[in-house]
């Protein structure tokens, strides 16, 4: 079986089984596959899995740093030009880090900290249903609650599972193609 075949059957599987899943426990399935994509994109061994791991993290953490800074110091509160410049800073950390190699694919730094803001500029974060408790104008209620409502709690969680499920297909992949051409 060609190895192209072979790859597209194991992640349309896994895919499917991944969606499943994230969907029941309240996951988020396009996060884990942004993850699952960047594993590909990164090399698709074994070190594209840490280095799609330490970065989509990094990327995730860097982010909600941003938007700590930007709710609780009321940055948001004083227009544009300041929330701009506390991306401006909080990205240039996210890539000065290149120089550690499990760190050094910018691409998965990048994509941890788009998912997150995307995740949060949605509206999603901060929506009543997530958190009930909270107040919907408190976004640091759902930056700091231990749960799925958090971004940084949701996308570490749905980032690791997608690189891991990358890694998998890759393997799976590669034992299909081979039992199929012995």
């Amino acid at each position: 079986m060609p190895q192209l075949v072979a790859l597209s059957l194991s992640i349309a599987v896994l895919g499917g089984i991944w969606a499943f899943v994230a969907l029941k426990l309240g996951l988020l399935v396009w996060a884990g596959f942004i993850a699952w994509g960047c594993f590909f994109h990164t090399g698709g061994d074994q070190k594209a899995l840490i280095k799609t791991i330490c970065g989509n993290v990094y990327g995730v953490i860097v982010a909600w740093i941003a938007l700590l800074i930007i709710f609780k110091a009321g940055v948001g509160d004083m227009g544009l030009i300041p929330i701009a410049i506390v991306v401006a800073v909080t990205v240039f950390f996210l890539v000065i880090v290149a120089s550690i190699d499990q760190l050094s694919a910018v691409p998965a730094n990048v994509y941890g900290y788009a998912a997150t803001v995307a995740f949060s500029l949605t509206g999603h974060t901060f929506a009543p249903a997530a958190l009930p408790d909270a107040p919907a104008t408190d976004p640091i209620a759902y930056l700091t609650a231990p749960s799925l409502a958090n971004p940084l709690v949701a996308l570490i969680v749905a980032m690791v599972i997608g690189a891991i499920a990358g890694y998998v297909s890759g393997l799976a992949a590669n034992a299909i193609g081979k039992k199929a051409t012995a």
